[in-house]
Order: C-alpha cells, then sequence, then structure tokens
C-alpha cells in the first residue's frame, strides 16, 4: 500500500521546500557579507545550508563547512549541536545515512553531558528517521520509542503530534499494524489538540495503510476519505492526489469500479498542479486499475506498460506497485504463468529492501564483532597487569590489615571506657533525679502540711477571736472613739484572716486537688488578674481531654506560678499571657508564659541566680522537659516549657 509521505516529512515538516523557502534563501543570501565571524554569522550559516539541502548537496556542504570552520576558529561550543544536526540534514536528504546518522550520534553526546533533554529529544527522531530510511528498523523503533519517553518527561508539547507520528511509520514499517494505528490516533489526537494539520493529515494516512495491511478495506476507506476531506480544506494538493490514489487501489480491492471511477476522476482534475514528475507514475496504475474493472484489458495492459517505462525512466517508487496490478490483471484473464513473473518482480523488489535492511543488521553484527575482539585484547592485557600488580596489592593489603585491626582495636578499647562512662553519667543522672524527686515531694508534703497547719489551726483561732470579739461588742459601752478602735480592730483581723487563707492557698490550693490543673490554673490567673496588680489572661487548650497525674500538676502549678511572680517582680511589665495546650494524641503538655515588659539578656540565665529560677529548672528535669527562653532588652520575655505525659 502506499503511504502519504517519506519518513522524512514526518521527522522534519519544517524543511518541505516552497516558493516561500526560496525567498527565505534569497534574503538570508542578502544577509551573508553583512554578518560578522560570531555566533550569529556561524548560525546564517547553517540556516542557509539548510534552505540547500534538499536540492543542492554542493552549496549546501559549501556553508555547512564554512559554519564548522569558523565555529572551531572562534572555539564556539554553543553551535555545535546545530553544526551536527545541519551535517545530519545534509546527508539524510542525500541518501548517506551512515554520516547522517554519525553526526545525531555527535549531538547524543552534546545532550546526555549537558543534560540537554529537548537537544536528545530531537536527535532521538533524526536517529528514528535516519533508520526508518535505512531499513534499520530494530535501532528506528528503539530511538522513536526513546524521543517519546523524553518529550513526554519534558512535557515538550509541541513534539507530541509529529514523534507519535514518527513511531507510528516504525512501527508500520515493522508490519506491527496494532501499534501503528495506536500512535496514529495519539498523533491525531495531539494534532488537533495543537492544530497542527500535517500531523493530522499523516496520522490518517498512516491509520488508514494500516488498516489496509489488515486487510479491513472499509476502515482504510474511510480514513483515506477523512484525509481527502481535510487535504482539501487545507488546500494540500499533493496529500489530496496520494489520498485519491490510495482510495484508488482499495476501492479496486473491494471490486468497486464506482469507487474507482470516482476518485479516479478527482485525481485526474488535480494532475496538471503536480510537479514531482516520479508520482506521475501511479496515475498510469490507477487508470490500469479502472480499465481492468470494466474488463478493458487493452487500454488496462496500455497503462501499465507505459507506466513501468515511465516509472524506470523516473526511477519511481510506483513500479512495485505497477507490477503488483499486472500480476492481478493476467490473473484476472487466466494467464498464471505471466500473473506469476509480475508477481516475482514485485516480490523481488520486496526482497531488495529485505536485504537492504539485512545488510544493516550485518554491518552492525560485523561492528561488535571488531569491538568484542579490541575488549578481548584489552582484558589480556588488564589481566598480565593485574598479575604483576597482585603482589603489591598483597602486600599494601597486609600492611593496611594490621593497621586497621589495631586501629579496630584501640577503638574498640575506647568505646568500652566511653560505654563505662555513659553508665556513670547516667547512674548519677538517676541518683540526681532522685534526689530531686525526693526534695520536690518533701517540699509539697511540707507545704501541705503547713497550708493545713495555718488553715485549721490558725485559721480556726483567728476566727474564734473575731467570734469572741463580735460578741463582746454587744455587750460592752464604748465611746464613739472607742467604737471606731474596735471596728478596725475587728477589720485588721478579717484582713489577717484572708491573708492567712491565701498564704494556705498559695502553698497548696485546695482547688487543684480538687478539681484538677486547668480550673487550679485559671482561679490563679483570675485572683491575680482581679487583685489588679497586672493584667493577666489564661488560654487553655486541649486540657478537658487530657489526664494529668497529680505530681506532674502539682510540679507544672509551681513552675506557673513562680513564672508569673517573677513577671510580677522584675519584669515590669502591664500584661502577662498564660498558655496551657495538652495534646493526648502526641501525649505533650506546652506551657508559654508571656509578658510585655522589659525583657532581659538570656546569658544572665546560665549564672548562678535565684532561688526561683533554679526551682523552675529542677521541676522542669524532674518532668524530663525543655525550657526555651527568647527575651531581649526592650522586648518582653516569652517562656515556653515543654513535657512529655
Amino acid at each position: 500500500m502506499k503511504k502519504l509521505l517519506l519518513l522524512l516529512f514526518a521527522a522534519l515538516p519544517a524543511l518541505m521546500c516552497t516558493a516561500q523557502d526560496a525567498a527565505k534563501k534569497d534574503s538570508l543570501l542578502q544577509l551573508l557579507p553583512q554578518t560578522k565571524n560570531d555566533s550569529a554569522g556561524i548560525m546564517l550559516l547553517v540556516k542557509v545550508s539548510a534552505l540547500y539541502a534538499k536540492g543542492n548537496f554542493d552549496s549546501s556542504l559549501l556553508y555547512m563547512n564554512k559554519a564548522a570552520e569558523l565555529a572551531t576558529a572562534k572555539q564556539t561550543a554553543a553551535c555545535a549541536p546545530f553544526i551536527n544536526n545541519g551535517y545530519f540534514l545534509l546527508y539524510y536528504y542525500h541518501n548517506d545515512y551512515k554520516q547522517a546518522i554519525a553526526y545525531a550520534v555527535k549531538n547524543i553526546a552534546i545532550g546526555e553531558k549537558n543534560s540537554d533533554e529537548k537537544l536528545l529529544a530531537k536527535t532521538y527522531n533524526n536517529l528514528a528517521s535516519a533508520n526508518n530510511e535505512s531499513g534499520n528498523y530494530k535501532a528506528a523503533i528503539a530511538y522513536s520509542l526513546k524521543c517519546l519517553a523524553v518529550t513526554e518527561k519534558i512535557q515538550d508539547s509541541a513534539g507530541f503530534p509529529l514523534r507519535n507520528l514518527t513511531v507510528s511509520n516504525t512501527y508500520y514499517n515493522l508490519k506491527q499494524y496494532d501499534k501503528s494505528i495506536y500512535y496514529s490516533k495519539r498523533a491525531i489526537a495531539f494534532g488537533n489538540q495543537f492544530n497542527n494539520s500535517f500531523a493530522v493529515l499523516m496520522g490518517l494516512n498512516n491509520m488508514a495503510a494500516a488498516y489496509s495491511g489488515l486487510h479491513k478495506i472499509d476502515s482504510a476507506i474511510a480514513f483515506f476519505e477523512q484525509q481527502l476531506a481535510l487535504a482539501k480544506k487545507e488546500a494540500d494538493t499533493m496529500t489530496m492526489y496520494y489520498a485519491l490514489v490510495n482510495l484508488c487501489q482499495n476501492n479496486f480491492t473491494n471490486n468497486n469500479l464506482a469507487g474507482v471511477e470516482k476518485y479516479s476522476a478527482q485525481l485526474h482534475q488535480i494532475a496538471p498542479e503536480i510537479t514531482d514528475k516520479k508520482t506521475i507514475a501511479e496515475i498510469y496504475n490507477v487508470n490500469a486499475l479502472r480499465f481492468i474493472l470494466r474488463k478493458e484489458y487493452t487500454q488496462a495492459k496500455a497503462e501499465l506498460d507505459s507506466g513501468i517505462a515511465y516509472a524506470k525512466k523516473e526511477n519511481a517508487d510506483a513500479i512495485g506497485n505497477l507490477y503488483q496490478a499486472y500480476s492481478k490483471f493476467y490473473f484476472i484473464q487466466n494467464n498464471i504463468k505471466a500473473a506469476e513473473d509480475y508477481a516475482y518482480k514485485y516480490d523481488s523488489l520486496q526482497s531488495v529492501a529485505n536485504i537492504k535492511e539485512l545488510n544493516f543488521y550485518i554491518e552492525d553484527l560485523s561492528i561488535q564483532y571488531e569491538t568484542e575482539k579490541k575488549e578481548a585484547r584489552l582484558q589480556l592485557q588488564q589481566a598480565q597487569l593485574q598479575q604483576k600488580s597482585n603482589l603489591i596489592y598483597f602486600l599494601v593489603a597486609g600492611t593496611v590489615a594490621l593497621l586497621l585491626i589495631s586501629l579496630l582495636t584501640y577503638r574498640n578499647y575506647r568505646n568500652r571506657q566511653n560505654l563505662q562512662q555513659a553508665k556513670i553519667d547516667e547512674l548519677e543522672a538517676e541518683k540526681q533525679l532522685t534526689a530531686t524527686e525526693a526534695v520536690l515531694k518533701g517540699e509539697e508534703q511540707e507545704r501541705t502540711r503547713l497550708a493545713k497547719d495555718l488553715h485549721d489551726g490558725l485559721g480556726g483561732m483567728l476566727s474564734g477571736i473575731k467570734y469572741s470579739l463580735s460578741n463582746m461588742k454587744e455587750n460592752l459601752i464604748m465611746t464613739p472613739d472607742n467604737a471606731q478602735a474596735f471596728e478596725r480592730s475587728i477589720d485588721m483581723l478579717d484582713s489577717s484572716i484572708r491573708e492567712m487563707r491565701r498564704v494556705a492557698h498559695n502553698m497548696m490550693p485546695e482547688i487543684l486537688v480538687k478539681y484538677g490543673l486547668d480550673t487550679a490554673l485559671k482561679e490563679f490567673c483570675g485572683e491575680i488578674d482581679r487583685s489588679g496588680v497586672i493584667s493577666t489572661k489564661y488560654l487553655s487548650i486541649g486540657m478537658s481531654d487530657t489526664t494529668i497525674s497529680q505530681t506532674v500538676a502539682v510540679s507544672v502549678y509551681r513552675i506557673i506560678q513562680e513564672l508569673v511572680n517573677n513577671t510580677i517582680k522584675h519584669a515590669g511589665a502591664q500584661q502577662v499571657l498564660v498558655q496551657v495546650h495538652a495534646s493526648a494524641q502526641e501525649k505533650l503538655l506546652a506551657l508559654t508564659v508571656e509578658d510585655d515588659g522589659k525583657g532581659f539578656d538570656t546569658a544572665v540565665l546560665k549564672q548562678p541566680g535565684g532561688i526561683g529560677w533554679d526551682n523552675i529548672r529542677n521541676r522542669v528535669e524532674f518532668l524530663k522537659g525543655k525550657v526555651d527562653v527568647q527575651s531581649a532588652p526592650g522586648q518582653g520575655t516569652s517562656v515556653l516549657i515543654e513535657i512529655k505525659l
């Protein structure tokens, strides 16, 4: 089945020769005399060479050589990928695929060295095209898939349509038609998405050709008709030409004379616009198919003979289709021998293509064999050198091993010493922690005892004295001055009772024992706020969902009590904020006390200080917590304490 265009155009559509290219060539040539010998001049020479690449080999090579010489003289490494690509195109267009591949491989090395994945994707695509044209389909499919993988990785969306098309073409050449259809569909979808009508036209062509290969002729005709409609819309005469040729051939296969007549008539209408002489041979073939279905064999034979003569003269690819049509011509007339002769000629053309592919595989194997021989010789030389140096290595290794054993022995000895010291430190820390725990417990017990003695003993006595004095007042006759002095005494006694109760409460707040830490802290902060000494705010999060032991609760209460008292005494602050955040999931209790006071240099905390800060530090260490103090002169103070529950 005739393909739409060479794979070259699927890989490099931007370089198709047009009248616009000719105008561009003239404008670039006018710029050459004014160009300096710099990077811009090198790139201009490369562009001029590319415009000559398809038609005039000598001119294209001349400009490429000038660009390469200038780049070497100026040591302009950045131009190397463009120069390699220019040589690739030059040799590619003139069927010297070995040279083209060699220059593409140079760009692979540059892309890998610079991690330039965009250059790698383009070069893989070029290598796929060159190997496709040379018949090395094994390499072509490998490079096609590499190109597609890199293109998708770097999200080079503009390259999606054409690179899927390249994979589709390669699978078609390998006669893996299902895969060709899959990638054709992707090329069409991306072509529509990115407004690439060329990719859509080629995708439809490859889809139809693949269905033809699967002998699903009706499907093939449907896609060729879609291709023809789009080609008419785009005013693409050459694509219309090939679509009509393919439609005629497929309708002939379906024995549909009306279809052949219809598309043959359209083909003859656009034939005068075709400038490529090699394609004219296909018109002879279509005419012959039409006459065969009409059973007008004399006219059919005349068309086939003229077509073969023309194809041989112009070296046209259509000669294979003409041989195949001649074979069908004789089979229909029951001339088996003549039919087999032309079938043999057709098969011979296919064999030439297969031999071409096989030659590439043989050449690859020869190169691989020579490479393996060189590697074997190199390995032998390396083995001989290895034998000579083994003794030296053995002696050096023995010395190193002895030093290593000595080092490990000493290291083991030091590790044992360190481990013993660590155990001693751990025991001392546990001892210190136990002592601290005993001191804190003793302190709390003494506080509790004193609080009870004050509240139950002295408090009861003072309350009794107040009651007795109040009763005496009713039975005494006093002057106004004495009565006033008596009332002041009663008030002072009330104040003493309240102060005694406050001291007892601070020593061991009853509310902490009865209602828990959250309520006790809220009451403590509220009492300070009501006293007017300092504006105090309390905020708690997650306390209602967290169970805190009595020992921890008392220690936390004392820590916050001490921090707030320090703020009142030393900070000169207007406000203090107390926050308690309990996380049952993380088993963590976070305490924060912040004020807007005068602040201080936190370095003083490392010096021997007052009892208050030592008490805070001892309690935090007892609870195995962490303290972070943030302060500076004039910036207030923030103390964060984290305790594991």
